[in-house]
């Protein structure tokens, strides 16, 4: 009799599983993963690259200005006055001063456009400028 209540008071003190801790390590590793995971950026429109076969991935380039087919400036996914570029990198600068500009331009836009794009990067102080191309199929 005595060895039936010590049973039934071992099931009363049965183990419990606390979850609590691994709950914790789990939004750790949540957390973890969102503060290293590197977001791409885009221009927010569809161009079409021209090609060339000494084209290198440049990994550092932080802002992004677009010229679509019909010569249309954008910056930031909104677009921009070709005027307006000087001060839209230098406002991007100035929260990002190592920043690399990188000018997308749609092969069917105006080789002028292009380069007054990138003069109005120059001349708003970036250093690192550079035009987008894509590689060749066949690399």
């Amino acid at each position: 009799m005595l060895n039936v209540l010590a049973r039934r008071k071992d099931k009363k003190n049965a183990v419990e599983l606390n979850i609590a801790p691994l709950i914790d390590m789990v939004f750790i590793l949540l957390i973890f993963f969102l503060v290293t995971t590197s977001f791409v950026k885009e221009t927010g429109i569809d161009v079409t690259r021209p090609t060339a076969s000494t084209a290198t991935m440049q990994s550092k380039a932080t802002i992004l200005i677009a010229v679509d087919s019909q010569n249309r400036v954008f910056m930031d996914h909104r677009e921009i006055d070709i005027r307006a570029v000087r001060a839209n990198t230098e406002r991007a600068l100035a929260e990002n001063p190592d920043g690399a500009v990188v000018v997308v331009a749609d092969q069917q836009s105006d080789t002028g456009v292009a380069i007054e794009v990138m003069d109005g990067c120059r001349l708003a102080g970036a250093s690192n400028v550079s035009l987008a191309a894509a590689l060749p199929e066949g690399q």
